[in-house]
């Protein structure tokens, strides 16, 4: 998975894991499928009904900042979602997207510039965004880090390391 292609669903600063993945469904939805079916419905409840495979979320400072709880990545994940791109995120969002599968890129210049449903392509190898006929880049993932969105997540990466022995 080098390159991601898709609309654009743009959001703000702050937006926490609450927001992300409703805390009311923490204990009582653990379906995969049926978790995609709550992701950012309060801030957006048209999101999981309208979001495709491969779109990108961009959105502003601290994205995924609140609670640690990793059903804020999954759901994402589970929903379709290719990357999250946002000036910011919390560490522990930034991890626990990585261990899902779920890129996290790190760019402040295109969220200002970006509008709902805009054509976004993102090539993870090359560390580039083209939006709107032009190219932003991003510092390149580590290469851990690309076996491991490779893999879909940490799980099957390490899966994956423990067949070949390693």
């Amino acid at each position: 998975m080098t390159k991601i292609k898709g609309k654009v669903w743009k959001y703000g600063d702050d937006i926490n894991t609450d927001v992300i993945f409703p805390g009311k469904y923490t204990y009582t939805v653990t379906d995969f499928n049926e978790m995609a079916k709550h992701a950012l419905e309060d801030l957006d409840p048209n999101f999981s009904k309208e979001v495709k495979r491969g779109d990108v979320i961009v959105a502003g400072y601290n994205f995924g900042c609140g609670s640690s709880r990793e059903q804020a990545a999954s759901c994402l994940v589970s929903a379709g979602v290719g990357a999250v791109i946002a000036k910011s995120f919390s560490r522990i969002f930034f991890r626990n997207a990585i261990n899902w599968g779920l890129p996290v890129i790190t760019n402040s210049q295109i969220q200002d510039l970006v509008k709902k449903g805009d054509e976004i392509e993102v090539d993870l190898e090359e560390g580039k965004i083209y939006l709107k006929g032009k190219e932003f880049t991003f510092p390149p993932l580590r290469d851990e880090v690309k076996e491991i969105l490779d893999a879909g997540g940490l799980i099957n990466y390490l899966k994956k390391k423990l067949k070949e022995g390693k």
